[in-house]
């Protein structure tokens, strides 16, 4: 009889200029059970299909779909299959800038999260992750995940000083700096250095002032120079890079998001003879 062979694995990793984040990490495991061992970054992770069981400190733990969990670094843990078609999963290991140690017994005493908002965010960080000239996006998603994944783990730390609300001083200075800097682009990190802001309260300042992420805010300022430059003539890949785009495709995802076509029909759209004005007017 022959022996059985065991189903390819999928897997895909990569490294992106986000900071905090040291590894993007998407598997599909069908039989593959990780033996004990630790990391030395954080561990978020969510299963898409199936489950993981794990044994983190000597107890026995899974992810059903609805759940994040939050493995600490240096604790030991393993993992395998918890349903008979393995299981599909996300994971971004991140490194202590975002969560501190003073956390990780928490986290080993509860380590899978059932908050469907945090769900949510964690899926829309991976989106972001995925997308190459988003690392602004996935930036201010994760700084909103950090502060949840504070605020569930500590949810009895009174002595903590209760952040300011929202101001809209502070929002105006954001909105100046994504001015001066739509082309080159602005890491959060550095805007909350520069206005002595904790970057979750920039992202809430931000959103509560103008109702638009700042990474949003910063996509529709590159696309509105972008519309420009295109009922110019200028050709979608030149103005990609232009105004601060990845590449070609990243304009065109954002682009037909943001307008309802794509870069070159609405270029084409302005007639060879039609003046930039009257084609910008057409479809404005």
């Amino acid at each position: 009889m022959a022996a059985r062979q065991s189903a390819p694995q999928e897997v895909t990793a990569w490294r992106p200029a986000v900071p905090g984040v040291t590894e993007v990490f998407h598997a599909h495991f069908t039989e593959y059970a990780y033996p004990m061992h630790v990391h030395d970054a954080w561990t978020l992770l969510i299963v898409d299909d199936g489950a993981v069981r794990y044994d983190l400190e000597r107890h026995e733990h899974g992810t059903p779909g609805d759940t994040v969990s939050l493995l600490p670094p240096h604790v030991p843990h393993n993992g395998s299959p918890a349903t008979a078609g393995g299981f599909r999963k996300r994971v971004v290991y991140l490194d202590g800038t975002l969560l501190g140690e003073d956390l990780i017994g928490a986290a080993v005493d509860g380590p899978d999260l059932r908050d469907p908002l945090l769900r949510r965010r964690v899926g829309q960080l991976h989106s972001a992750l995925a997308r190459p000239g988003d690392e602004l996006e996935a930036e201010s998603r994760l700084t909103l995940i950090g502060e949840r994944l504070r605020g569930l783990l500590r949810p009895r730390l009174v002595t903590e000083r209760p952040e300011r609300p929202p101001g809209p001083a502070l929002a105006r200075s954001l909105r100046e700096l994504l001015d001066e800097r739509v082309a080159d682009g602005l890491a959060l990190e550095e805007a909350a250095r520069l206005l002595h802001a904790h970057p979750a309260h920039l992202v809430r300042a931000f959103s509560g002032a103008y109702g638009i992420a700042p990474h949003q805010y910063l996509m529709s300022r590159r696309v509105g120079r972008a519309r420009r430059l295109l009922l110019d003539g200028v050709p979608p890949g030149e103005t990609a890079t232009t105004t601060g785009f990845y590449d070609q495709a990243h304009l065109t995802r954002h682009f037909r998001k943001l307008v309802g076509v794509t870069p070159g029909r609405y270029r084409d759209s302005a007639g060879p003879n039609a003046s930039p004005s009257a084609g910008a007017r057409s479809l404005t």
